[in-house]
């Protein structure tokens, strides 16, 4: 199982690059996210690896985010949705993030937008992956890195608990404005024991379609 690639690009195909690792060369699928931030070829690259091992051939799929691997990961669980389905569809919005906004937010109406994505495939996509999403987002910066859990000491509004500040944090990264994000987050039901995702998820239903 490869899970790796660290070696040399000395060819582009279509959707397909080669790696070139101690003089063997990978071919490997990627989605247009990714081929957009490669460079030309002939430097060095550091791909993330998905194998899949079929009964006739070995297809390898590479990221060039943990956040891109991520979504990968959790598309390829919904039904009908395979390795190359999954890279489609990460091909089609504008980055790891964009994507998995649209889950979060039951925007069934964007996801079919994208090549492939039919209206059931759509329905499917939010009602297995919202929650993974949501909790994809609070962990995400807009660059796809890991982001710090906590806000800086003082930070926030006083007397307020930081996880409601957790919580405008991760809706503004989402693209909301402050002022939405604050109105939000006013008539959140702060329980005993709530978790940020789910949260998380009461702000989102009190956000403007």
């Amino acid at each position: 199982m490869i899970g790796r690639l660290h070696g040399v690009l000395v060819e582009r195909d279509g959707n397909q690059v080669i790696i070139d690792c101690g003089g063997v060369g990978y071919v490997v699928t990627c989605s247009g996210y990714t081929l957009g931030a490669l460079p030309v070829g002939g430097e060095l690259v550091t791909l993330r690896i998905f194998t899949h091992a079929q009964e006739n051939k070995i297809a390898l799929y590479g990221f060039l985010t943990p956040a891109e691997r991520e979504l990968f990961d959790h598309l390829i669980t919904v039904k009908n949705v395979g390795p190359a389905s999954a890279m489609a569809i990460l091909s089609g919005g504008a980055d790891p993030r964009a994507i998995a906004e649209l889950i979060a937010r039951e925007d069934t109406v964007g996801l079919t937008k994208i090549k492939g994505v039919g209206k059931k495939t759509a329905e499917l996509l939010v009602v297995e992956l919202r929650e993974k999403c949501e909790a994809l987002l609070l962990t995400w910066t807009a660059s796809g890195a890991i982001r710090p859990a906590a806000r800086p000491a003082g930070a926030g509004r006083p007397n307020r608990p930081r996880v409601v500040d957790e919580v405008v944090s991760a809706l503004c990264a989402m693209g909301w404005k402050p002022v939405e994000a604050e109105a939000a987050v006013a008539e959140l039901e702060l329980t005993p024991g709530i978790t940020i995702e789910a949260l998380l998820r009461q702000a989102l239903r009190n956000m403007p379609r």
